[in-house]
């Protein structure tokens, strides 16, 4: 008889039963990262997040879980279902709270249901979606939405699940020696306009640093926050990592944080932060006070791919969006995601408008694919 259990926190879930049952070492879906979200601030009922994990126990131990969250609003989830809630509101039905299973303000592609490795793996999978769809009906919420899976994950959800997708921009490494060797691969026109970025970046007179988060003082990691918040204020969005994570940062994942900075004498002017695990970097986060060309993709894009490289790091995520990537050696790849709208008219229609989103993001996937950087069609994925 396998129980399902929610948790409101994910320290009352032990930490090592739950990173056994990861699938690979994503630091996204780590104990360490989910726990350091909720213990600093980042998860509050009033910015629309409330903690709400799923766990599978089997004769009392845990075989299954998801990070699971109850959400009073769209924000910081980064697949876009602003128009649903709209409409379910305006026909007198309440959409929020939803159930969202994801890792929040990350749009990052990796395990959503963690079930392990084991010759059940996909049997517990399948008891995830179906007691997440049970959840829903019983508390009647609008929906359950499940972000960014993996393709491992997808037979889990079936039919009455919506199918999205969407495109992001990675870079792979091809087993080049250095970035010299990269550079090699690109036609002549994008390999000169990276030179010439990062010509401009040395003729500033910055230094440009590579640290692991644990190698950062707590000075350093106070002012890269103030980058990050004085970014975010700029551009009129919401801040929501707090100054007490990135404290914590280096100390609760290690290795696991690598930041890219840049320094005019002393001081601080721009910083990148990324995550990594065994073979992928993630860029999460940029900030800068001021202005120097090239500066952005020094830090977020030609650093990030260096140290790939140097690391042997077989993939690079920077993050969500941005065709200006492809220009710099980032290929599109496909993000997946699935939704169970409860109610079956509801859902009925948003599968209809669906098969028009479906057809435009293949589209545009299509004719990303026909504009590779690249000198040889073969280096691309």
């Amino acid at each position: 008889m396998i129980e399902a259990r929610f948790h409101d926190s994910i320290d009352s879930i032990s930490a090592e039963a739950w990173d056994a049952l990861r699938p690979d070492d994503n630091p996204f879906v780590s104990h360490a990262f989910l726990s350091l979200l909720e213990r600093t601030g980042c998860i509050r009922p009033d910015w629309g997040w409330r903690a709400h994990h799923l766990g599978l126990y089997e004769h009392g131990t845990l075989v299954a879980a998801a990070p699971l969250y109850l959400k009073g609003n769209s924000h910081g989830e980064f697949v876009f279902d602003w128009s649903w809630a709209s409409a379910w509101e305006r026909a007198g039905g309440d959409y929020y709270p939803k159930l969202l299973n994801a890792v929040p303000y990350s749009p990052v592609p990796g395990p959503r249901l963690l079930a392990g490795v084991g010759p059940r793996a996909a049997e517990y999978r399948v008891s995830l979606t179906t007691a997440m769809r049970q959840f829903a009906a019983r508390m009647n919420l609008s929906s359950v939405h499940a972000n960014f899976l993996r393709d491992d994950e997808l037979p889990a959800f079936d039919h009455d699940w919506l199918v999205r997708s969407d495109v992001q921009f990675h870079w792979h490494n091809h087993g080049y020696a250095d970035f010299a060797g990269f550079l090699s691969a690109l036609n002549h026109k994008k390999r000169k306009n990276i030179r010439q970025e990062r010509e401009h970046v040395a003729r500033s007179g910055l230094s440009i640093e590579w640290h692991g988060g644990d190698k950062l003082s707590q000075a350093e990691w106070r002012r890269i926050h103030e980058l990050y918040e004085a970014t975010f204020d700029a551009k009129g969005n919401h801040a929501a990592l707090t100054g007490t994570l990135f404290s914590a940062l280096g100390e609760s994942l290690g290795d696991a944080v690598q930041v890219a900075l840049a320094r005019q004498g002393e001081h601080i002017v721009a910083m990148a932060l990324f995550l990594q695990s065994h073979d992928t970097l993630y860029g999460r986060y940029w900030g800068a006070d001021m202005d120097v060309p090239g500066l952005h993709f020094e830090l977020c894009y030609y650093q990030g791919i260096e140290h790939a490289i140097k690391r042997g790091l077989q993939r690079f995520e920077p993050g969500a969006q941005g065709e200006h990537k492809l220009a710099r050696g980032f290929l599109p790849v496909r993000t997946h995601s699935r939704h169970y709208l409860v109610n079956t008219s509801f859902r009925s229609a948003v599968r209809e408008a669906l098969a028009h989103e479906t057809e435009a993001v293949d589209d545009y996937a299509n004719e990303l694919l026909a504009h590779t950087p690249y000198a040889r069609h073969g280096t691309a994925r």
